[in-house]
């Protein structure tokens, strides 16, 4: 089996210049949890999940940094604080941008699982031959087509 059995071609993605606010009505809106970040000619930029974005608002913490005779003070900051002050970050702030994993169409749908398992990714890019996203594989969509295929056997 390959990529293409199991791709979703629908992408859904978002454009470098959107801010974090406008990513997270996106991810709330289409029920998703992952996109990947395109240019305007479909090239893929990046990769921007749930995580990420959980990761960019999280509260911070009282610290104390002490650097051979420098001390600074962090003072702590909420939830709300960090999501009013990230609200307007550009999404390529917060987004994997660098050593992306893609598969193409092609591929091996083995390739496809153990990467996926491998760095427990929720969603690959697939790319053509130049970087352009012509679909996306969850893991939600290979479980659904094995489970359709164990259903048939049956």
């Amino acid at each position: 089996m390959k990529v293409k059995d199991f791709m979703i071609e629908n992408v859904i993605s978002v454009s470098p210049d959107m801010t974090l606010a406008e990513v997270m009505t996106v991810f709330v809106e289409k029920k998703i949890g992952g996109v990947p970040v395109c240019s305007e000619d479909g090239k893929l930029l990046g990769m921007v999940t749930d995580g990420d974005i959980l990761r960019a608002i999280q509260p911070i913490d009282r610290m104390i940094y002490y650097f051979m005779m420098y001390l600074d003070y962090l003072d702590e900051v909420n939830v709300e604080k960090r999501i009013e002050d990230t609200a307007s970050a550009n999404i390529l702030s917060i987004s994997k941008t660098k050593n992306l994993v893609t598969v193409t169409p092609e591929d091996d749908m083995d390739a496809a699982v153990k990467l996926l398992a491998k760095h427990h990714f929720k969603k690959l890019p697939v790319v053509d031959s130049e970087q352009k996203v012509v679909g996306v594989i969850s893991r939600g969509d290979v479980i659904r087509k094995i489970q359709a295929t164990i259903l048939k056997g049956q």
